[in-house]
């Protein structure tokens, strides 16, 4: 009998678990408006979820370290220029001007420390104001100048030999802006054949280079190539088609591209 009723027991147990599994998976009956209510709540769980996946990649969530809203204090920051060591002006202007257009917006020359500042643009000089000091301003507010820099600095040596005294110079090459005495000495960097500076795209590399847009980048590049400028790519060069890259006298590298083109490298990247 006990054997008897423990098997009832568990048979029982067995069947309540049973029926309390087929009463958890079995559907719940429903009115219409019940399953379209229920309906949108899963749907609003998608499209949060979808939302999140397809954030811009420019967004702060996506960029650790990106501030979503500048400073307040920076409101009236911009871009103003990139500065290039040069070798020759005589070179770097007609490059500058002729090959890509440039003009010169404003010349500083400092004759104590021996250096020159161009700043080129795509500004029309016609509208700089023609006294010096509003035409420096209006210069420095401009956005995304070239400055041209030729900088030599000589430091005058004495050494004594036999009695004698000689006179020397050290030339020191810098775009930082402090005063030595200087003696005996003029830019003259343009007439050292063995003089050139580092473009930053061979070891150590450093600074890439910089960027200018045109209409058509096939055409711009056809232009380049009969004005005998050095190419680094080619626009059909490599896997980046449409893009190319010419250097500068000094070697510096400059991107040349069109919207066109940059708008189908943005669908891809």
């Amino acid at each position: 009998m006990a054997a008897t009723s423990s098997i009832a027991t568990l048979s029982r147990i067995s069947l309540l678990k049973h029926t309390s599994r087929l009463a958890f998976s079995a559907p719940i009956p429903s009115s219409s408006s019940q399953t379209l209510a229920t309906r949108p709540k899963r749907l609003n769980r998608f499209r949060l979820f979808s939302m999140a996946g397809s954030e811009p990649k420019e967004c702060p969530s996506n960029n650790p370290g990106l501030h979503a809203s500048p400073d307040e204090a920076t409101k009236g920051y911009i871009m103003q220029q990139t500065m290039f060591r040069i070798k020759d002006p005589k070179v770097s202007l007609d490059f500058y001007s002729r090959v890509l257009g440039m003009s010169l917006l404003k010349r500083f020359d400092f004759p104590d420390m021996k250096f020159s500042l161009y700043f080129m643009g795509y500004e029309d000089p016609k509208s700089a104001p023609s006294n010096a000091v509003d035409r420096t301003v209006w210069t420095f507010s401009q956005k995304a100048t070239i400055e041209l820099t030729q900088l030599i600095i000589a430091i005058s040596i004495m050494k004594r030999e036999s009695g004698c005294i000689h006179e020397a110079s050290l030339f020191l090459l810098s775009s930082n802006f402090f005063y030595l005495k200087i003696t005996c000495s003029n830019w003259g960097t343009e007439n050292d054949p063995d003089f050139k500076y580092h473009n930053g795209n061979s070891e150590p590399r450093g600074f890439g280079h910089i960027g200018i847009t045109v209409d058509d980048t096939y055409k711009a590049c056809e232009r380049f190539e009969t004005l005998g400028v050095e190419f680094v790519k080619k626009p059909d060069d490599g896997k980046m088609k449409g893009i190319a890259f010419i250097k500068d006298p000094d070697g510096y590298w400059i991107e040349i591209f069109d919207l066109k083109i940059m708008g189908t490298v943005g669908t891809a990247a």
